[in-house]
């Protein structure tokens, strides 16, 4: 075998093993909540900060590691990432109070956040771009195995190690992610110093702050949406007229506004974070549904919810090799449709035919989840300027991270509305029903808005074209 190509799949192996930590350090936490509230004696209240915190950082670090990667070197912030990540793994099995696992799961998000924005960046520079799909695919796959995976290996390694181990696992896949980019991830290509932009310092406080307030908004008081959640949302509102003033008046901004007036990237990222949105409350509102109107127990719901995942896993790969052959952007608005279509047989087929009537939209969802991330990833990282990947790979995960925050809120709102029913815990079966229904007509409603905005976007594009051509 070429040593070009052992190259490429040692870079590829390092990189998907960076992303399933990262998605298994979200999903591996949450089967644990209940024995860290016993183990600390602690309220679910105060144990929810073990996730909160780790998605926290995601999202308010993910654009600004980006950044950081172009402009000092994508691989050497990588391997420090994985360092932080690993060795915050470590302190969260070790932590032994309560806010001090909270504290070293920020600083395991920090490095899931460097992880996550500089593996889409890493694709251009090491895949042929014919095989660009597939790569995207690949990580796809290893995201969706990390979601899929972390409920029954936490529930494992709990039953048989403690919660501790629900943390110190992390500790040796890190090191092999780290072996593994230190050997096959290609060196970086430095400007020189007198060459290098500046960091924005400044953008990076501001659009840190306003994402933070954002999914604080979003997640904060699942009872209602309160005097404190408005609060929250208006100082993101805020913060984001600031970061915009701010960002038209430096000489090297975190983000370069004239690239969000690029129609297509514009459109993908609104598309993705409709797509996410969606897609959560698959996870949000499924478990409530099968329990309140199919009587399913913790084990049966669990295994029914891990079919989506395991679906997307296995058709991440298939759908990285149909974006190669006949395009990523055609292949976009075949994802789409797919999606528009699950939701629309989710709202009508369980009442008529049962589990049954659930499971196989789930699958048409996910699939189609599968296929529109992997293609929508790749067309939007296939023109991007080298000093560009990692923000513009930071926006792709944060308009991905934003979608499934709001979805949380937005949709398990909808669904309470729905089934009428201010503790969905207790809804009646029927009621249950009437909430899933409402649910996932709005849900193809976003899907459909997400096409319109495609096609939009694809349209502005094309006179975009046809005006340079003509000035020429």
């Amino acid at each position: 075998m070429a040593q070009g190509a052992v190259s490429v799949r040692g870079a590829l192996a390092s990189l998907s093993l960076s992303v399933l930590l990262s998605s298994l350090g979200s999903s591996i936490a949450n089967v644990g909540l209940p024995t860290l509230a016993q183990a600390f004696g602690a309220s679910f209240q105060q144990v929810q900060w073990v996730v909160l915190a780790y998605l926290l950082a995601i999202t308010a670090l993910i654009v600004s590691a980006g950044r950081l990667g172009d402009l000092t070197g994508r691989r050497r912030l990588l391997l420090a990432g994985i360092a932080v990540f690993t060795l915050a793994s470590a302190l969260c099995g070790l932590a032994p109070t309560l806010w001090l696992l909270v504290a070293a799961r920020a600083l395991q998000g920090l490095g899931a956040a460097v992880m996550l924005a500089l593996t889409l960046a890493f694709i251009g520079g090491t895949v042929p771009k014919e095989r660009t799909g597939r790569a995207m695919g690949l990580l796809g796959t290893m995201s969706a195995i990390g979601t899929a995976l972390g409920p029954s290996l936490g529930g494992a390694l709990i039953a048989l190690f403690g919660w501790r181990a629900l943390f110190l696992a992390g500790v040796p896949l890190g090191v092999l992610a780290f072996v593994l980019a230190l050997r096959f991830l290609p060196a970086d290509r430095q400007a020189p110093r007198q060459n290098r932009p500046g960091f924005d310092h400044l953008g990076t406080l501001l659009l840190s702050l306003t994402l933070a307030a954002y999914a604080l908004a979003m997640t904060l008081g699942r009872d209602g949406f309160g005097t404190l959640n408005l609060a929250l949302l208006l100082a993101a509102l805020a913060g984001a007229g600031l970061f915009v003033f701010a960002e038209g008046r430096v000489a090297s901004p975190l983000i370069r506004l004239a690239a969000l007036r690029d129609p297509a990237l514009s459109a993908s990222l609104a598309m993705s974070a409709l797509v996410s949105t969606v897609l959560m409350a698959t996870l949000v509102v499924g478990p409530f549904y099968l329990a309140r109107a199919f009587g399913l127990s913790a084990v049966q719901v669990g295994l029914v919810l891990s079919i989506g995942p395991a679906a997307a896993a296995m058709s991440g790969v298939p759908a990285g090799r149909l974006s190669d052959r006949f395009g990523a952007q055609g292949m976009t608005f075949f994802g789409l449709a797919g999606i528009a279509a699950g939701c629309l047989a989710l709202a009508m087929l369980p009442a008529a035919l049962g589990i049954a009537g659930y499971v196989a939209p789930i699958v048409v969802i996910t699939v189609g989840y599968a296929l529109f991330q992997t293609a929508n990833n790749s067309a939007v990282m296939a023109d991007v300027t080298p000093d560009q990947r990692g923000v513009i790979s930071g926006l792709l995960n944060l308009s991905r991270n934003l979608g499934l925050v709001t979805g949380a809120s937005v949709m398990g709102a909808v669904f309470a509305y729905g089934a009428g029913a201010t503790n969905v815990m207790t809804a009646r079966p029927e009621a249950a029903a009437a909430g899933m229904r409402i649910t996932f007509i709005v849900a193809a409603a976003l899907i459909f808005a997400a096409l319109c905005i495609g096609r939009m976007g694809q349209a502005a594009q094309h006179q975009q074209r046809r005006n340079q051509h003509g000035v020429k």
